[in-house]
């Protein structure tokens, strides 16, 4: 069995490089947003659900980048099934980084799924490919914020995503389930007020 990974916030994320459409690298270590790297995982040219929310976070690109956020979509497609995606999904904006592997969207917790034939777009999926994850990354590294799914269903709205990240930004917002062990939780960054809060 391979190992799934939960990544923890304020703790390092797993480097990330990928290649993207339209030629070049992208590395995480090389990202130097005001505030955040969105990282949107997304399952490949097959799902026509991920179609319509990338084309929603194209939208709202600039929004994004006026909060000090910077975007990429990744999925585990081949270059020519990304480069279909971005032509027939009209996403000439949005950074595409394909080729990711399973054994790296298991670093990422990432689930891994089998292909079960066409879907409702007609495009046959894949024989393995991961499910949706959505990750704010700090400039040093560090988790701000994940979401990973089993299924293509009820992804966390980019409207909201976005209002979150200008209260977190305004309200300098810490980032939260940062605890790696509840039985030692001052082993981890604590917010307590006190050394011996515990309200009843």
């Amino acid at each position: 069995m391979s190992a799934i990974t939960p990544l923890i916030p304020r703790q390092p994320v797993p480097e990330l490089e990928v290649p993207t459409v339209g030629g070049g690298t992208w590395r995480l270590s090389e990202q130097t947003p005001e505030n955040f790297t969105l990282i949107v995982f997304f399952r490949g040219l097959h799902c026509p659900i991920c179609s319509g929310y990338l084309k929603d976070l194209q939208r709202k690109l600039g929004d994004f980048a006026a909060t000090g956020v910077e975007a990429i979509a990744i999925s585990p497609d081949s270059q020519a099934r990304a480069e279909k995606s971005v032509a027939d999904w009209g996403l000439d904006e949005l950074t595409m980084g394909y080729g990711l592997s399973l054994e790296k969207a298991r670093e990422w917790g990432l689930y891994i799924s089998t292909g079960r034939g066409p879907t409702s777009s007609g495009v046959e999926e894949t024989r393995q490919f991961s499910e949706p994850g959505l990750f704010m990354v700090r400039p040093d590294g560090t988790l701000y914020f994940g979401s990973v799914q089993t299924m293509p269903f009820a992804r966390p709205s980019f409207a909201e995503v976005l209002n979150a990240a200008k209260f977190v930004v305004e309200k300098d917002y810490p980032a939260r389930g940062q605890v790696v062990d509840h039985l030692n939780p001052e082993g981890s960054a604590t917010d307590w007020p006190s050394a011996d809060y515990d309200p009843q």
